[in-house]
């Protein structure tokens, strides 16, 4: 058997795929992440596993994309290219895979054209396989990517996002493929992406049959979740009807959410007469060993609600959302509504907004919906700025069917089919200006920035600033160990830590001791590998914190609004700010973005008037009830 390793053209790779007898078997280690554990596990975590990984002999390991880039500067404090090169120096054979949203590339909204381009080649020097979906599954929405993969010379893998109900028939799915074959001709691997782990197993193995029964030879590759506990007879379902290549995850840190463990696949297949195709289960064994001691550090992302949920094809939220949801709910105070909102107001709004699929940007549409009108108990009052566009058409034309006139009237007014006529359709983004865009990251950061620093600010602006001057003032953090940087509970003067970093070489660091000065400065030493580091810490001064704000209720909020006082209507943090103080603006002007849940709700002014006093700045988080924006009429 010929293994498949990065570099191998897509002729190659079909030609070997389609010869092989049995299945091959990708590890969905980045899925894994975002599913049970909210992205979190390092890049320390899969250096430790990579080499074993590597001589598991997988079809690829998916270690990017999704959200999982922006998590990276955001949370984990690494640079995602550098990720990428590390793992390639563990990892020379195996193909990398990326999951691409399309349009929305690893965010959450659409790109100009030339950002979208300029990602993918910059990507595409790292990663050999890219699963590009689209959550309304609109195929002009995925075609600048397909061009770029293509022309980077990289293997292509457009998917079909899976859902149920009446109108996901085998025949509507063909059609879609049948779009996708008529801009990529046939030599792609195509995917049958079932992010929420929906339907039977039999259900999936018509869904593979009738793919294949117009195009036989087409490499459909299944990718599921196991929330409900059955991905693994999907997976088999899926095989058994022509399938070649499948999605699981190491064992020693699968879950609920996410896709099923890798060696329960290969054990069940067997069984069935089906070998997975060069993968050696001792690596897949050695793999897990490696990871299990480390999965204690873990601990605090895992949700907090253990146990399959077969409910999912109720809801049908993916594995990202299902974690996520219920911290949500804790934190919000709403935990007691969730049933509600889970089983009976979810699945009403989605039949509502045209029964498209639960994955980003639409699951947390349809999630931040529901919310709303359980929590409000007055239904689409408190549309979002992205459930807006949904309706406007800016993501693409519903696949299935429009909502109905009583909810655009609800969220746009009476006046909603001029805005419709005037406002609805794609939105035609234009292009950047590069070369400004560049300058005012230079202007940013103080050096010329990379490539690199370019595309991943063109992304993620704000986060992507921040990552980088953390970076240029305390190195590079990616060395730490989970034990290390996701330690909880503080330090304690005179202890010792010691650990190894991805290369195996040992670190020591020794806390203290601490001095305050005249001036009040605390002045707290510590010996970084015997090199001794001193940090000073402003002593803060008893009375000074502020006081508790009184939370507003939304009532509240909504009266203050009237005369130009807004209040954040829900927690949030500020992405952008789009007038400034001294500026007239006219009623229904955006003032600001705020963003939850990564959906963005512009904040609007009342009123024709001045803007008095703007009290945040891009990138604070706000409380529900703080203070955002002060408009006043003119005199």
């Amino acid at each position: 058997m010929e293994r498949i390793v990065q570099g191998m053209d897509i002729t190659e790779v079909l030609k070997t795929v389609r010869g092989g007898d049995g299945y091959y078997i990708t590890n969905t280690a980045r899925d894994l992440s975002q599913s049970d554990f909210k992205n979190r596990i390092l890049l320390h975590t899969d250096l430790l596993a990579a080499s074993a990984r590597e001589r598991a002999n997988y079809f690829s390991l998916e270690i990017t994309g999704g959200a999982s880039i922006h998590v990276d500067i955001l949370r984990k404090q690494v640079d995602p290219f550098l990720k990428l090169e590390l793992l390639r120096e563990k990892m020379p054979n195996t193909m990398f895979q990326t999951l691409c949203r399309g349009v929305n590339l690893f965010g959450y909204r659409p790109y100009p054209q030339n950002v979208i381009r300029l990602t993918v080649r910059e990507f595409a020097k790292y990663v050999d396989v890219w699963r590009v979906f689209d959550f309304l599954n609109y195929i002009p929405n995925m075609e600048a990517v397909f061009e770029e993969v293509q022309k980077a010379g990289k293997i292509l893998e457009p998917c079909i996002c899976f859902s149920t109900g009446p109108e996901h028939t085998d025949a509507y799915y063909v059609s879609k493929v049948r779009e996708i074959v008529a801009v990529t001709g046939t030599d792609i691997l195509l995917c049958i992406k079932n992010h929420g782990g929906l339907g039977t197993p039999a259900r999936i193995g018509r869904l593979v049959a009738a793919i294949r029964d117009t195009w036989p030879d087409m490499v459909i590759h299944y990718h599921g979740h196991n929330t409900d506990g059955n991905d693994i007879g999907r997976i088999t379902a899926a095989v058994m009807n022509g399938a070649r290549i499948v999605d699981a995850a190491d064992h020693a840190f699968t879950g609920y959410y996410g896709p099923p463990p890798i060696l329960s696949v290969v054990q069940a297949l067997k069984e069935q007469g089906h070998d997975a195709i060069g993968v050696d289960e001792a690596a897949v064994i050695e793999t897990s060993e490696v990871l299990r001691g480390e999965r204690q550090h873990y601990e605090i992302f895992e949700s907090q609600f253990k146990g399959f949920s077969p409910t999912v094809q109720i809801h049908k939220l993916p594995g990202g959302a299902m974690g996520s949801s219920f911290e949500q709910a804790v934190k919000g105070e709403f935990l007691d509504r969730m049933p509600e909102i889970l089983h009976t107001e979810l699945p009403r709004v989605q039949t509502e907004l045209g029964n498209y699929w639960s994955v980003t940007p639409g699951s947390q549409i349809l999630w931040t919906t529901a919310v709303s009108n359980v929590l409000t108990g007055d239904r689409y009052s408190n549309a979002s700025g992205d459930l807006k566009n949904l309706l406007l058409g800016k993501y693409g034309p519903f696949p299935f069917y429009r909502p109905a006139d009583w909810i655009y009237e609800k969220i746009f007014g009476v006046d909603w089919q001029r805005i419709l006529e005037e406002e609805g359709g794609l939105e035609d983004i234009a292009d950047v200006d590069i070369t400004a865009e560049r300058a005012e990251l230079a202007k940013k950061l103080g050096h010329e920035p990379s490539e690199q620093e370019l595309v991943i600010y063109l992304q993620h602006p704000n986060d992507a600033v921040e990552f980088y001057k953390f970076e240029a003032r305390f190195g590079r953090a990616y060395v730490l160990p989970p034990s290390i940087f996701l330690r909880t509970g503080g330090f304690k003067l005179g202890e010792t830590l010691k650990f190894k970093d991805h290369k195996g070489k040992e670190h020591v660091i020794e806390i203290g001791p601490e001095a305050r000065d005249e001036e009040g400065i605390w002045n707290v030493y510590l010996n970084v590998d015997h090199h001794e580091r001193v940090y000073q810490f402003q002593e803060e001064v008893a009375g000074t914190t502020a006081a508790a704000a009184v939370q507003l209720s939304r009532e509240e909020i909504e009266e203050l609004a009237t005369i130009g006082d807004l209040r954040a209507p829900f927690a949030a943090n500020v992405c952008e700010i789009l007038a400034g103080e001294g500026q007239e603006v006219k009623k229904g002007d955006r003032l600001l973005i705020v963003e939850a849940m990564k959906m963005q709700t512009p904040i609007v002014s009342p009123m024709n008037g001045v803007v008095v006093s703007i009290s945040v700045e891009v990138g604070k988080a706000v409380k529900i009830g703080d203070k955002l924006v002060l408009v006043k009429e003119p005199e």
